[in-house]
């Protein structure tokens, strides 16, 4: 008998086994780390890893990405082919094993000799398979040169036989093409943003030197922009182009081949590696790439890379005598303001921390690197002298400014109002002209897509922005000492520029509140209408309840509303686009339209939106919309507050969405 409250028994028979496409289907996550958007986006990558692996044994100079409007992707290559024929010794088509068959592929054996990839990027036989069980439809073709070989899929399973096509004389090719859509049934988003496919394929052509990489991206007129991306020489032309004239030393280009094992009883394997980096006092990057895919979290190469360089520079400064009297030695903190540097590895046996390959763990790629960067960082700085003085004479620069609050990218001790110059910037923050604090604009926008978007559409003489990267914190349950350590809330801080208000004492010595110190007439929240949108935004008004509240009072923070809904209006020579910001306005506008042709849409997300709708819409003080936050009674304030941000996030995003600006006045601008 079940017990109480047990609506089934649990039992022998209650043990199921997902089979065939729902092993995707129903856990998307567990092959490609989320069900949303950033898993759609990886089932992309994952097609075009094959492509780019076939390039990287030498097939095919040539990759196109085409992104339709209706949310389909293409990817074509020039390689070999994928073969989808019958396979002897499997006993099954390789269309088959490929496609419908997870852990099937040509990449198991490339260790030995036998596989036909050396390095691959493509690693565990899940991408092919998996991005097919997880699409509304797939279409694969492959030329050998004679003939084009198709099979269509739709939700996880063949629709059509192996169908075999004689190609014409002007027809004649080999490659792969693919397309197909990801399921909407499988991914909670599939619309993947424009700049997802620019940023992939950027990457690509970096760390596949002489491989040429071409998008195209259908626009809402049906036409298609075309991008290229071609480095012929690889990491040391990226290096050379980020760093520009503002490097402090000359790029190196080291190149590492050798071969060792994980551990005593793993077997052997192959690891090619090349270094690029220079010294720049304006700009810092770290990029690692293993086997082409971007190590987003980079792993055994990032921290090769902090022991070395803290090595072989802490090695040279005490050979130097640069270190002051009982002075600290540098940190990698240190060392990173003012380095550019990336990676280019591949390895014919690869310890990815999961499936998407933001990270590799492989023991023996640590201690190759780091004795690798250890010995050539030591004959660098003997054999360029002058680099090697600049180079030490900069990191004592930053850490010294560091330990002095001069440098509040690193540690916050410093002043929030400071001038913010290259010595004390903010990442990604892009000022306006003006320096006059009673027309200058503030917006703060989400993520870089939003960024890029308000930045070409903005008025670059009065309207400044900074993005919010990642999420911010929940200042009403936070200690002062967590506030103050978060990187997002003290640049916002630092560009607002008036200081802070606080209860009581804490560490540091953090500016107090000095209204006359504000640099700016309006601070305008920019986020997305949608539930995400609004949990952001909720995020950033504790902030200022907390920390600012007579930024509040004095009315100077706003909410720029985007709208709902687009409405073009056909008429006989051209459109006319509408936007309606709730239902009640989008109601009126089609009442309005009564024999009109008209489509109707949901408004893009701000990411997406062209310059011109976004200065329309979002920017131009003479249409915009901006709500005026006003916490008139504090009390009620904070309990609106504490309801918004407790534990339960569904209850949450649901109140917001229905309740949330309740609390605000409309006032148009």
């Amino acid at each position: 008998m079940a017990s109480k409250g047990t609506a089934k028994g649990y039992n022998d028979q209650s043990i199921k086994s997902l089979k065939g496409a729902d092993r995707v289907r129903k856990r998307p996550a567990v092959i490609f780390g989320s069900d949303g958007l950033e898993g759609c986006e990886h089932s992309f990558f994952e097609i075009l890893s094959n492509s780019v692996d076939e390039a990287k044994e030498g097939h095919g100079s040539e990759i196109k990405v085409i992104a339709y409007n209706d949310l389909s992707i293409c990817v074509d290559d020039h390689g070999r082919g994928v073969p989808l024929g019958y396979n002897e010794a499997e006993g099954r088509w390789n269309w088959d094993l490929i496609y419908c068959e997870l852990y099937a592929g040509g990449k198991y054996d490339n260790n030995n000799g036998d596989s036909a990839y050396e390095f691959s990027l493509g690693l565990n036989g899940l991408g092919a398979c998996a991005t097919q069980y997880s699409s509304e439809f797939m279409d694969v073709f492959s030329y050998d040169g004679t003939n084009e070989y198709k099979i269509s899929f739709k939700k996880g399973e063949p629709i059509t036989e192996l169908i075999t096509r004689p190609l014409g004389k002007n027809e004649r090719r080999t490659g792969t093409v693919i397309h197909w859509r990801p399921d909407l049934d499988v991914f909670t988003d599939i619309k993947i943003p424009h700049d997802f496919f620019v940023e992939t394929m950027r990457r690509q052509s970096i760390v596949n030197a002489g491989t040429s990489f071409k998008l195209l991206l259908q626009q809402p007129d049906g036409k298609f922009e075309e991008r290229v991306f071609l480095y012929e020489n690889g990491i040391s032309d990226y290096i050379s182009e980020v760093a520009g004239e503002n490097a402090i030393t000359q790029p190196v280009l080291w190149h590492l081949e050798t071969q060792g094992r994980d551990r005593a009883d793993k077997d052997e394997y192959k690891l090619k590696a090349d270094f690029s980096f220079c010294v720049c006092n304006t700009d810092t990057m770290l990029e690692y790439y293993h086997n082409s895919s971007f190590l987003e979290y980079g792993g055994s190469p990032d921290k090769a890379v902090k022991v070395a360089f803290v090595y072989a520079l802490d090695k040279y400064i005490k050979a130097q005598n640069k270190y002051k009297k009982n002075e600290k030695k540098i940190t990698f903190d240190d060392i990173a303001d003012c380095l550019v540097l990336v990676i280019n590895s591949m390895s014919t046996m690869t310890s990815y921390e999961n499936q998407t390959k933001k990270a590799i763990n492989n023991s023996f790629i640590y201690e190759a690197m780091t004795d690798f960067l250890k010995t050539n960082l030591d004959i660098y700085f003997v054999e360029n002298p002058t680099a090697a003085e600049k180079f030490a004479n900069q990191v004592l620069v930053n850490k010294r400014s560091r330990e002095n609050a001069e440098a509040t990218r690193i540690k916050i001790k410093g002043e929030l109002s400071g001038k913010i110059d290259i010595a004390n910037r903010v990442e990604k923050f892009v000022n306006c002209r003006s320096k006059d604090p009673s027309i200058r604009e503030l917006y703060i926008v989400e993520g870089d897509s939003a960024l890029t978007s308000c930045k070409l559409g903005r008025n670059a003489e009065y309207q400044a922005i900074i993005p919010v990267r990642g999420k911010t914190l929940n200042c009403m349950k936070s200690s002062y000492e967590k506030i103050f350590k978060s990187e997002i809330i003290t640049d916002l801080l630092r560009v607002i520029g008036c200081g802070v208000e606080i209860n009581g004492k804490i560490k540091g010595d953090l500016t107090a509140f000095d209204m006359n110190l504000l640099r700016w007439s309006k601070i305008i929240i920019c986020t997305d209408a949608d539930e995400d949108g609004f949990q952001i935004r909720t995020l950033l008004l504790t902030l200022f309840y907390r920390l600012l509240p007579t930024l509040l009072k004095e009315g100077r923070v706003f909410i720029a509303e985007s709208p709902l809904f687009e409405i073009t209006v056909k008429g006989k020579k051209d459109e006319e686009i509408l936007f309606a910001y709730n239902e009640f306005e989008k109601a009126e506008i089609l009442k309005s339209l009564e024999g009109k042709k008209y489509t109707l849409q949901r408004s893009k997300g701000l990411g997406e939106n062209e310059p011109d709708m976004m200065w329309k819409t979002t920017m131009n003080p003479e249409t915009r919309r901006l709500i005026a936050v006003t916490p008139t009674d504090a009390a009620l304030t904070e309990e609106m507050f504490d309801t918004l941000l407790g534990d339960n996030l569904p209850a949450r995003k649901q109140f917001i969405a229905e309740h949330g600006n309740e609390y605000m006045k409309d006032a148009d601008i």
